[in-house]
C-alpha cells in the first residue's frame, strides 16, 4: 500500500454536508484496507483565485494509506460530486500525521488571542482596582478635614472653658 496526502475543496453553500462527505470517504479507505493517518478540517477558506465565479470554499486534507483501487474510487467520487469543486492526490514516500502548518498557525493564533484576552481582562482588573482605591482616596480626604476641624474645635472650645473658669 502507498501513502496518499488528498486535498478536496467543497462547494461553501455544501458545507453541512461536509462531514457525511468525510465520512464516506474514509469508509472508502478504510474498507479497502487501509488507514487514515490524519484528517484535518480546514473549514471555509478564501481561495486564491475564483472557480466558477466561486471565491470561497470549505477545505479537508486527508493523509492515507491505501491501495491504488481505493484512490481510483475516491478520484471517481471526487469527480462525480458536483459539490466538490477541486481535488488533489499526491503521493508521498511515508506517512505524514504531524499536523499541517496551517492547523499549527491557527492554533498559535487561538492562543495568541488568548493571551491577549487575559491580560486585557488583567488590566481591566488592575484599572476596576486602581479605581476603587481612588475613589476611597477621595471619599477619605473629605471625612479627614472634619476629623482635623473636630480636634481643632475640641481646643478651642477647651480654651473657652479655660477662660471661663
Amino acid at each position: 500500500m502507498r501513502h496518499y496526502e488528498i486535498v478536496f475543496l467543497v462547494h461553501p453553500d455544501q458545507s453541512e454536508q461536509v462531514p457525511g462527505m468525510i465520512e464516506r470517504y474514509t469508509s472508502t479507505v478504510k474498507d479497502s484496507g487501509g488507514t487514515v493517518h490524519r484528517l484535518e478540517d480546514w473549514g471555509r477558506r478564501q481561495m486564491a483565485y475564483s472557480i466558477n465565479k466561486i471565491h470561497k470554499a470549505h477545505y479537508v486534507l486527508m493523509n492515507v494509506e491505501c491501495g491504488n483501487e481505493a484512490i481510483d474510487e475516491l478520484t471517481t467520487n471526487f469527480r462525480y460530486n458536483d459539490a466538490v469543486l477541486r481535488n488533489m492526490v499526491i503521493r508521498c514516500d511515508e506517512a505524514v500525521t504531524e499536523e499541517s502548518h496551517i492547523q499549527k498557525a491557527e492554533k498559535e493564533n487561538r492562543e495568541r488571542k488568548n493571551r491577549a484576552e487575559r491580560r486585557a481582562a488583567e488590566a481591566a482588573a488592575e484599572e476596576e482596582a486602581r479605581r476603587e482605591v481612588k475613589a476611597a482616596a477621595e471619599q477619605s480626604p473629605a471625612e479627614e478635614p472634619a476629623e482635623v476641624a473636630a480636634p481643632e474645635a475640641e481646643a478651642a472650645s477647651e480654651a473657652t472653658d479655660g477662660e471661663e473658669k
